[in-house]
């Protein structure tokens, strides 16, 4: 983004739906930089209240098939009359900083229909960062007229938590694996999942595919305690484009369990995270830019690879530094 930004002739172009404005405007909410940070905190003010939108979570073991499972999900909302937003969060791009997706090649289909915006977002470097970006991107898509925001976690782990945490429904794609389905999905994914879907369930692997989601049921009834939501097990081929409205059902039933008031307590809680979130983001990016921590960096960095300087003492010569006077910002 070169200049300063425009919040003015952002908001007028994000109300009116203008595609590129939506991209500035996520780019802008993505960056690091100081003087795009302010801008855009104005620009989030100004859209606070906007319409908000259904949004779900998809994650998935490697191989599941996301990206057409998002592309055929997609495709039958926007067919419906929906306007979708697809957010892909990628942790693996932590070293480089930027996205290594290539969304828009496989969800060929859905990239070119106007009632979508595929956009794949990097992880700003931690998991802080995913939400953040993540976070505000979904605001500035339900401003922009998007009913039905779609996350993607490409990573596995603790971003799925993260992500879990951002969204409504929280969607968990698996595979038919003989005899090892379960030993693939930890425990903590079935905590979290609100509707899980095993993908892939056409010719040969259709009545495999059915097995393994009586199994997973069976698995939910352990870790789910009475008076809960029962996650779902649907099957599906997203391939094949069959089942897939089963599945968008089962996330409206998962809405309507919730009530409006149960969805307005989870947003508020989300809201409150999201908060803390923000702020260790902060402490982040002022520790790596104040002048105190950058003097003693390299010493500290030297002594640690080197043996002579334990973890904890580190940790606290370089708290130090930032806590004296000339240290901060």
């Amino acid at each position: 983004m070169l200049g300063p930004p425009d919040v003015p002739t952002l908001l007028e172009g994000i109300r009116a739906g203008r595609r590129a404005s939506v991209s500035r405007a996520i780019t802008l909410v993505e960056s690091s930089r100081p003087e795009h940070r302010v801008a855009a905190r104005e620009l989030l003010a100004a859209l606070a209240g906007a319409p908000s939108a259904v949004r779900v979570g998809i994650s998935g073991v490697p191989g599941v098939g996301k990206s057409t499972f998002i592309e055929a999900l997609g495709s039958q909302l926007t067919a419906a009359g929906h306007r979708v937003g697809v957010l892909a969060v990628d942790p693996s791009s932590v070293r480089t900083g930027g996205s290594v997706l290539g969304d828009k090649t496989r969800m060929a289909r859905l990239s070119v229909d106007p009632h979508a915006f595929i956009r794949p977002s990097p992880s700003a470097g931690t998991l802080g960062g995913v939400a953040r970006a993540t976070t505000q991107a979904m605001l500035v898509l339900e401003a922009a007229g998007y009913d039905v925001v779609l996350v993607e976690t490409v990573g596995v782990g603790q971003s799925e938590v993260t992500v879990a945490g951002m969204v409504d429904t929280f969607c968990f794609l698996t595979l038919a694996r003989t005899g090892d389905q379960l030993q693939g999905i930890k425990k903590g994914i079935l905590e979290i999942a609100d509707v899980i879907t095993v993908n892939k369930a056409d010719g040969d692997r259709e009545q495999e595919a059915r097995v393994a989601a009586r199994d997973l049921a069976g698995a939910l009834r352990l870790v789910r305690g009475r008076g809960e939501w029962a996650p779902p097990v649907v099957t599906c081929s997203a391939l094949n484009d069959v089942g897939v409205d089963e599945v968008w059902t089962r996330v409206l039933a998962h809405r309507e369990h919730l009530g409006e008031s149960g969805l307005a307590r989870k947003r508020a809680g989300q809201q409150l995270d999201f908060t803390w979130a923000l702020v260790r983001d902060e402490l982040d990016q002022r520790l790596r830019r104040s002048p105190g921590v950058a003097a003693i960096r390299d010493e500290v960095r030297a002594a640690v690879l080197a043996g002579e300087l334990p973890a904890p003492m580190a940790a606290d010569r370089l708290l130090a530094a930032y806590d004296s006077p000339a240290g901060g910002e």
